[in-house]
């Protein structure tokens, strides 16, 4: 067989189990790997540095001090202020999502929804309402800030590998507002859509329990941690190293305060962190590099970006707008990691044939792939989450009134920030 069919085969084999099966992703990925080495299209020598260390370091030491920030209460005490706050259950939701939103920013989706769903359950059972619009508009909120940062979501984290971008340059690149600017105008956008949807809740609010504060220390160490990245991206320009270091040290001392604190009170939460570490997707992640840089080497990427350079007739615009709005597309149905991941060389090779900056393509990008999985229930982690709270508490979702809410949403948000990135960088 030629050796780009062969690549093209077992990537392509690889990525339809990962369409089909939510389950052992990261096994399917590293036998997709072990047989790129023994048919001889990748080598040990590659593999290691096919890997981004600094991703993976960013992610494994963000995972932590974002398991033990959500375990200190922060997150839950400061839901439960503002809704009590509130003067309507309606302004209440909105708050709640706005929270939702920022917090995701700095902390993995899929713990977010899990911390503050209680919050809006609570609420509707003092009402005598459905929750079901309530959390999935904590799921697509939550979907929606993770692009804005760096350590938001494993996307953000990929895109900054492969561009070398550091912390600052998601806010500021070559003096140019960033992708968190696109991600707030998109924001602004879709809050809109859910204040349309929930202003009917005009029922006055009732109080909620606010919840006592275990500690501040995961909340200090978790802004000490974003100062640090951001002093990182002056020291490591470069996105070397020094990003996940920072990461993976702060992990460390949140660790070793957490364990200091359980011998004195007599717990566990620090062995409840580790077990619920997702050791599964840091397999992942590393596994979809290993399987991009093979696509690279043998040459499918670039043969990629010239069909796509050919579809959209030489034109940026339209080049730009075909890898949004197809990214938003196709991330509704699956996971946007691998597809991010391949997507992006293409996008720079792209770039460099229509001589365009590759920022206007790979924000598109990320921007596309990330917000197109709040369409649909099976579009994001946090969906899935989101819908099986509802299904525990005896409420089943429909596909259709997932989409009735996530649709209109992800237009607004998707809508505001290709607009923003087209101005910026078109």
């Amino acid at each position: 067989m030629h050796p780009k069919a062969l690549v093209l085969t077992i990537f392509c084999g690889v990525y339809l189990f990962l369409i089909l099966s939510r389950r052992h992703r990261a096994l399917a990925l590293w036998i997709g790997v072990v047989l790129l080495l023994i048919f001889g299209r990748t080598s040990v020598a590659n593999l290691v540095s096919d890997i981004n260390w600094n991703v993976i370091g960013i992610f494994a030491g963000t995972l932590v001090i974002a398991e033990l920030f959500i375990h200190s209460r922060v997150p839950a005490r400061l839901a439960a202020i503002l809704v009590d706050r509130s003067a309507t259950v309606g302004i209440a939701v909105l708050w709640i999502c706005a929270l939702t939103s920022f917090i995701s920013a700095f902390v993995e989706n899929v713990a977010t929804v899990l911390i503050v769903a209680p919050i809006a359950l609570e609420l509707s059972r003092r009402l005598k309402v459905s929750p079901v619009s309530f959390l999935i508009a904590l799921a697509i909120s939550s979907n929606l800030q993770g692009t804005a940062t760096l350590i938001g979501d494993p996307p953000s984290m990929i895109l900054a590998g492969y561009q070398k971008m550091s912390f600052n340059d998601f806010i500021f690149l070559h003096g140019k507002p960033g992708i968190f600017f696109a991600v707030q105008l998109g924001a602004l956008f879709s809050f809109v859509v859910l204040y349309y949807i929930f202003r009917r809740f005009n029922q006055p609010i009732q109080k909620i329990p606010v919840e006592p504060v275990e500690s501040w220390g995961p909340t200090a160490l978790l802004a000490l941690m974003v100062v640090g990245l951001a002093t990182a991206s002056f020291l490591d320009p470069g996105f070397r190293y020094l990003g996940g270091a920072v990461c993976l040290v702060f992990g460390a001392i949140g660790l070793f305060f957490q364990y200091l604190r359980d011998r004195r009170e007599g717990r566990y939460r620090c062995r409840q962190v580790l077990r619920g570490y997702d050791l599964e997707t840091t397999f992942f992640l590393a596994g979809i590099f290993v399987m991009v840089g093979a696509l690279a080497r043998i040459g499918l990427i670039d043969d990629l970006a010239g069909v796509i350079k050919s579809l959209t007739g030489n034109r940026p615009f339209w080049a730009y707008t075909v890898i949004v709005w197809a990214s938003v597309l196709f991330s509704a149905f699956v996971d946007n990691v691998p597809y991010l991941t391949a997507m992006i060389p293409v996008a720079a090779v792209l770039s460099q044939g229509l001589s365009i900056p590759p920022q206007l393509l790979v924000f598109g990008l990320l921007i596309g792939s990330c917000l197109g999985g709040n369409i649909t229930p099976i579009g994001a982690s946090a969906n899935i989450v989101s819908v099986g709270l509802l299904r525990r508490e005896g409420y089943h979702v429909s596909f259709w009134e997932f989409v009735r809410i996530g649709l209109p949403f992800t237009l607004a948000a998707t809508m505001g920030s290709y607009l923003f990135v087209l101005w910026i960088w078109g």
